[in-house]
């Protein structure tokens, strides 16, 4: 298995770059306009997520409630179940 592995991998290093042209490895406009459009969306989901995330509250806490108001709550729970 080790053999086939090296043979493989011997003939691969071997074998010269097919596509030496002087426009070889240069981006293409297909590449430029899938770019662009990735920045765009990226930037729609940023500005989104800030629009949602500006409606929402500074804190998810309860505002704490003076003790008299919570040994009230406690004690009308009781009555009523």
């Amino acid at each position: 298995m080790n053999d086939i592995a090296l043979t493989i991998v011997t003939l691969l290093a071997q074998d010269p770059p097919r596509q030496t042209g002087p426009d070889f490895g240069k981006a293409s406009p297909f590449g430029l306009l899938v770019l662009v459009l990735l920045l765009i969306g990226t930037f729609g989901l940023v500005w989104s997520m800030n629009r949602h995330l500006k409606k929402l509250p500074k804190s998810f806490d309860e505002p704490d409630e003076p003790a008299d108001e919570r040994a009230d709550d406690g004690e009308n729970n009781r009555e009523s179940g």
